[in-house]
């Protein structure tokens, strides 16, 4: 019985951390998740049998969502002072269920259609960001654009991409180390809302900046 718990935990966790319709954000938070469940499973099974490994792969999952990032006063410091600087911005500042602090920023901030440098709008935004990115040495950053729907797979893809190579650029003209900065392109493949209105493709043209800091090593 301990056995097969243990498996349908573990089995059910890393189907759900593969659903092909989930964003890279919310697959690595259960991926995370998924390996606290299976983990807590075996040691709630060890420690209280069929039961304990039940609660142990729900406690497991849990942990498992955040673990690998550690949000310090250094992150709450620097989303106060992002929420601070993109008030009235449309800006949406967060913090991630796996421990990251996230800028979502529309298309009317960050560029105009069909281009990929950086508007006089969303220069300031970056400016604050960055002195947040040089008073935590440690946080590591992953800059991703989007594009809507308009357009085939060949424009948007490298569109998308550009749009965050310029913000990485930006940042890394102002001092940010270009090790600490990831970026990647997803075209239109994750849009926030359906591409069927003026407003809606809008939504979907954007930047997404993550910044983690990551859990200390433990030996």
């Amino acid at each position: 019985m301990n056995k097969k718990i243990i498996v349908s935990s573990i089995a059910a966790a890393f189907l759900f951390a593969g659903c092909a319709n989930m964003t890279e954000t919310q697959k690595d938070t259960t991926k995370g998740a998924a390996i606290g469940a299976g983990a807590g499973a075996v040691i709630g099974a060890v420690t209280g049998g069929g039961k304990g490994a039940a609660i142990g792969a729900v406690v497991g999952g849990a942990a498992g969502g955040i673990a690998g990032n550690v949000w310090s006063k250094r992150m709450q410091e620097q989303k106060a002072q992002m929420e601070q600087a993109t008030v009235g911005t449309g800006v949406a500042v967060t913090q991630t269920p796996d421990n990251r602090l996230k800028l979502d920023i529309p298309s009317d901030i960050s560029f105009d259609v069909n281009r990929a440098d950086i508007k006089s709008n969303f220069r300031p935004i970056l400016d604050t960001f960055a002195k947040g990115l040089l008073s935590n040495p440690v946080s590591t950053v992953t800059i991703i654009g989007h594009t809507d729907s308009s357009g085939t797979d060949a424009i948007n893809n490298p569109l998308s991409l550009n749009r965050a190579a310029s913000t990485r650029d930006y940042l890394v003209a102002r001092g940010v180390p270009i090790s600490r900065v990831a970026i990647d392109g997803r075209g239109s493949r994750e849009p926030l809302v359906a591409n069927d209105s003026a407003v809606n493709r809008a939504k979907n043209r954007r930047v997404e900046i993550f910044v983690a800091e990551p859990a200390p090593a433990t030996n």
